[in-house]
Parts: C-alpha cells; structure tokens; sequence
C-alpha cells in the first residue's frame, strides 16, 4: 500500500470515528476496533507517537470490557509494542511483547501463528541486544510453530526461518 493509500484510509477512519464519538460513549467497546486501526495506519506512516496514543485509548476499552486474558487485548498489546520497537525504545517494546506472548500462551493453541509471531518480536528484541542463545530459543519456536500452521512458503515462516538462521551464523553467537 502507498503512503497517500494510508492517508486516504486513516482519513476515512478518522470521519467514522468522529461520527460515532458523538453518537457513542467514549469507553462504548465500537471504538476499540477503530482506535486499534488508526493506530495501525499511523504506525504504517511511521507516526508512532500518535498510533501508541490510538492504542492506548483502544487498549484502555479493551482492559474495560473485555477479560483480561483475550486474545484481542494481546493484540493491541502487541501492537504497543511494534510501535516502541519502531522508535528503537526496545524495553518498552520488550514489555507489551511479553504481556501479549503471556496472554496468547493462555488462550491460544500453543501451534498458533500469532504465538509464532510473537516469539518472532522478542526474539528480534533479545538478538539485537546481543542475547544469542536467548534469541536462537525464541526464533526456534517461532519457526516450529511457523511450520505446524503456516504453510511451507508463507512469507512470515520464511522471515522466522532466516531470523533463526541469521542467529546461528551471527559471529558474536559462538
């Protein structure tokens, strides 16, 4: 998608969202969903601070109406964190990885692809702060469960395969 696509989708977003905050409660779980989305736009074009501000207040809804173990709350969780990570903040991104890989770990078949994902995110997190072994561990997850769900050539199982590759050939490893 271009740059001026996620403009014209953000904008439309945001005329929804500006529709239903008048006609809707602002904690009414109608808004997660669209805080959640234009946070995903504003992250797309590289907005971050606004897009951790639009997952914050979905998040906020989320912890509000939804149980505390949803698989919807480890995703906007996860989202913070892509965010962080995207502004090199690699502690914050570290920690709402983790709460997200805490709740899927408790909702969510230990083969699912967004726990394959997630292992992905904080193997990426460990591997740039020169954790190997602890990245090698995560990465090998990510592409066991990769492989048990995703098909043989999907592009995520791909990246977790050269992820997990990258670490057993990096130097500083051995």
């Amino acid at each position: 998608m271009e740059i001026d696509e996620y403009d014209k989708a953000l904008q439309f977003l945001e005329k929804t969202l500006t529709i239903f905050e008048k006609i809707l409660p602002p904690d009414h779980p109608t808004l997660a969903p669209l805080y959640d989305n234009i946070g995903v736009l504003n992250r797309r074009i590289c907005k971050y601070s606004k897009a951790i501000s639009y997952y914050e207040k979905a998040l906020k809804i989320f912890q509000n109406t939804l149980p505390l173990n949803h698989p919807d709350l480890a995703i906007c969780y996860g989202n913070i964190g892509v965010a962080y990570n995207s502004m090199h903040d690699y502690s914050k991104a570290l920690f709402y990885y983790e709460v997200a890989q805490e709740i899927f770990e408790k909702t969510l078949s230990s083969n699912h692809p967004l726990l394959a994902a997630c292992y992905n995110r904080i193997g990426m997190i460990y591997s740039n702060r020169g954790n190997f072994p602890k990245a090698l561990t995560l990465f090998q997850r990510a592409v066991d469960i990769g492989q048990h769900s995703l098909h043989s050539n999907d592009s995520q199982l791909q990246i977790y395969i050269e992820n997990l590759e990258a670490v057993k050939r990096d130097k500083n490893y051995f």
